[in-house]
């Protein structure tokens, strides 16, 4: 789950991080009264949307007026943003975050992220804020210093000052900076996050270390004991494909292809779609029916891939452990005859009552086409699609 800037903010600032005084607006005329609340000479005008890159697609302004603040909020609010992390067909924005405007002496990069290696939370931080970490990564790798945290004692004086010394914080503002990068850190902790990143974290003229941006990340498996982390949610920002699957608990993700894939198995999902890769074909979507599908389950899955109105076939694939395969097969026909299925359909079974599973597809009258090895079906399904386009 992602939130916006501004609702990253208000975390940081709990925890004790220095961010800019702002005022997150979903109009015009608020965006203009939020400036003359703040008062000043110079403010900020951000687009607020789940995706980074906004400075570089015109969705951060600065106005060193009211009339300003008025025409630039006019143009951000409602226009289709693209950036690097939208894609081609961009995100609407719908909410703005009007802030104060800051001395900006030296940007920095600062995260926290879990490494699957170490089981640690790990700090990372670059002198190289406001680009796109990758590219740092990429070109300049002795730029990026990390420490991994250990969670008994949690992120000590002395590495924070380590930390912040190595990418450039003077020692006149190290008091600062550890307290942001202590604070970073229990939030990430706190929150349960899988990504907490100030991205610039800035100097100003006058020595003082502040958050300019904050991106959080959030792990959903945890958010049953987050409530007031669940209440920034925006569905405006989500998939309206994914926001259904979730309510049938069907892990579901939608991907640029046009083959339907049902699988059950995170695991076996993920071979399935490189195995339709493998066979010239490009999947429509990830969907995990997980090892208690119901027909209704099934019967759900198939209307929200049917709603692409890209696809062109659909793949079951199906390894009966827990789930039994005549359960998913009840399933199938079911589904099937509840949306007038109209796109071919592969289906591959093996596992638990493998052999009644199959015999119930054979005697449905639907024109399923079986299939019993991966390869099989694969091929069965780029094929299937391909005559279908």
């Amino acid at each position: 789950m992602k939130i916006h800037e501004y609702q990253g903010k208000e975390i940081l600032r709990k925890y004790g991080v220095t961010v800019p005084r702002g005022i997150p607006c979903m109009s015009v005329d608020e965006a203009v009264k939020a400036a003359e609340t703040l008062g000043g000479p110079v403010w900020v005008v951000k687009a607020q949307i789940h995706a980074g890159g906004r400075g570089k697609g015109g969705g951060v302004k600065v106005a060193k007026s009211l009339e300003q603040v008025k025409e630039y909020a006019n143009q951000i609010m409602g226009m289709q943003l693209v950036t690097h992390q939208t894609g081609p067909e961009g995100q609407k924005v719908r909410r703005l975050l009007i802030e104060e405007g800051a001395d900006i002496k030296k940007e920095l990069y600062v995260s926290m992220v879990t490494d699957r290696v170490s089981q640690r939370v790990v700090l990372m931080a670059s002198s190289e804020g406001g680009m796109d970490i990758e590219e740092v990564a990429e070109k300049h790798p002795e730029l990026i210093h990390s420490i991994a945290i250990d969670p008994s004692v949690g992120l000590t004086d002395a590495e924070a000052d380590a930390i912040a010394t190595k990418i450039g914080v003077p020692a006149a503002s190290l008091p600062q900076a550890r307290a942001n990068l202590q604070g970073l850190y229990k939030a990430y902790w706190e929150t349960d996050a899988s990504l907490a990143e100030i991205n610039p974290l800035i100097l100003t003229g006058d020595g003082k270390v502040i958050a300019l941006d904050a991106k959080f990340n959030f792990d959903s498996n945890a958010l049953f004991r987050q409530p007031e982390i669940v209440a920034y949610r925006d569905l405006d920002e989500e998939d309206p494909a994914e926001i259904e699957a979730s309510k049938f608990d069907l892990a579901y993700i939608s991907l640029d292809g046009n083959i339907g894939c049902l699988v059950n198995g995170a695991g076996l999902a993920m071979a399935t779609m490189d195995t339709i890769k493998l066979f010239g074909g490009e999947p429509a979507n990830f969907l995990d029916v997980g090892g208690g599908a119901t027909a209704e389950k099934v019967t759900e899955a198939f209307k929200i891939m049917l709603k692409n109105p890209g696809l062109k076939a659909i793949l079951v694939n199906i390894f009966g452990g827990i789930m039994r395969c005549d359960v998913i097969a009840e399933g199938v026909i079911a589904a099937s005859k509840a949306v007038s299925l109209q796109v071919p359909l592969v289906v591959r079974m093996k596992g638990t009552n493998e052999d009644l599973g199959k015999k119930m597809l054979a005697e449905s009258g639907l024109p399923i086409i079986s299939a019993d090895t991966m390869e099989d079906a694969a091929k069965s399904v780029v094929a299937a699609a391909a005559g279908q386009a």
